[in-house]
């Protein structure tokens, strides 16, 4: 027998956020752990992974589901189904019971292994609803889709009564939830290993400010989304252009026009285009015609964007809805300089003019601190310095002890409710 705990985490997509943490754990030797997951994800990582399980949704979970109000919750539902036999059949095959399961909320679904299973139940919840997250009132849901949402928010409010711990990624997305279950909500980003940044810090170019070479100011996100604050990008783009502020000046938008978003903006575009604008970055470039100055290079291979963020001078990340973005942190752990929104989650990773600056939703002092930097590489320097050491605090092994805190405190809830009395 080991003394070590054994914990699954469950996700239909891998890898996923808690792929890392799993591998980490195993090889450190601080947990048995094992990341279950659909049949084919499995097949195509097996080769790479020696400790991926398998479970058989109860029916298909991509695409619609049979009804469209509760296509969350059905969805969930036969994720559930075939997790909960296969948890049960993995017990029976270890000898022991397990003694954590970490589920994503949708696409590991722990709602029925309560009471069938004497493992802690940790749920990740990302944010509980549309309606806590917001969207753009230019660009609003319709109706359907606000009653649809509503089935999801009783979704994550019952997971957070009845899981030992519910983990969110960030402050702002435990603030989401009602007072009343935020004391069941742990605040837990991610651990990352991103790789050192390709610039080097102490060329000449770097500390004297290069002339000879364009200055680049960049948006990265994986969408290029409403969410994200691409509106506010090209728009202040387009201002830069027309007053001037485009000389030896590159624009790029590093990310995927045509991705799934947090927000209803694609929907809106096709409803006013009628598919005649092909997405909401095209609809954005006919009203800010001068931005089309902008390169979009798209979805690109890791190892081609890991080199493109190095040639970034300024990241401008006008974040307008979000609990946390990895892409926000990929920045910061290379060494970028940050120029963030001042509300959201982003005052969780940028500090105010220590690894970047955090201003109000004003143009003015969006445009007002681009040129000030611009003129100031010495201080661009100390954020990214100071932003190297933020991307440091959450490497993975900053970030698992905290993680193993976590599932500890989960284990000790379960076993008080194992043991109270009836």
């Amino acid at each position: 027998m080991t003394d070590k705990p054994l914990i699954v985490f469950v996700g239909a997509v891998y890898p996923s956020q808690y792929s890392l943490l799993c591998s980490y754990l195993r090889a450190q030797g601080l947990a048995d752990a094992w990341f279950m997951t659909t049949p084919g994800h499995k097949a195509n990582h097996d080769k790479h992974c020696d400790h991926l399980l398998s479970f058989q949704p109860d029916g298909l979970i991509v695409g619609p589901q049979s009804y469209y109000y509760s296509d969350k919750v059905e969805r969930s539902a036969r994720i559930c189904r075939g997790v909960l036999k296969a948890l049960e059949d993995f017990e029976a095959a270890q000898g022991r019971k397990i003694d954590v399961v970490v589920a994503h909320s949708l696409w590991g679904a722990p709602n029925w292994l309560y009471g069938e299973l004497d493992a802690a139940i940790i749920s990740y919840i990302e944010f509980p609803s549309y309606l806590a997250h917001g969207w753009d009132a230019a660009y609003p849901p319709d109706q359907a889709q606000r009653l649809g949402d509503r089935n999801t928010e009783m979704l994550s409010f019952h997971q957070v009564l009845c899981s030992d711990l519910t983990i969110v990624p960030s402050a702002y997305a435990r603030s989401m939830f009602p007072p009343l279950l935020q004391d069941r909500v742990a605040v837990q980003f991610e651990g990352f290993d991103i790789q050192p940044p390709l610039r080097n810090f102490g060329a000449a170019g770097d500390a004297a400010g290069d002339t000879k070479k364009p200055f680049t100011i960049a948006f990265s996100a994986r969408d290029l989304s409403s969410a994200k604050g691409l509106e506010t990008y090209i728009r202040l783009v387009d201002r830069m252009v027309r007053e001037g502020d485009g000389q030896n000046t590159r624009f790029i938008a590093i990310g995927d026009a045509k991705a799934s978003t947090y927000g209803y903006e694609q929907q809106w575009v096709e409803r006013r285009y009628g598919g005649k604008v092909e997405s909401f970055r095209d609809h954005l470039l006919k009203v800010y015609p001068a931005a089309d100055v902008i390169e979009f290079p798209g979805h690109l291979p890791y190892d081609q964007f890991s080199a493109l963020l190095a040639e970034v001078d300024l990241f401008l990340y006008p974040l307008r809805y979000g609990v946390a973005n990895w892409g926000l942190m990929e920045i910061l752990a290379r060494g970028g300089c940050v120029i963030g929104s001042n509300w959201g989650f982003a005052p969780e990773l940028i500090a105010h003019n220590v690894n970047g600056l955090l201003l109000p939703d004003n143009d003015d002092d969006w445009i007002d601190a681009i040129r000030q930097l611009r003129k100031d590489p010495a201080r661009r320097q100390r954020y990214a310095q100071a932003a190297l050491e933020t991307g440091k605090a959450y490497h993975i092994a900053k970030v698992a002890p905290r993680f193993m805190a976590l599932f500890e405190r989960a284990m000790a809830n379960r076993k008080a409710q194992l043991v109270a009395p009836r």
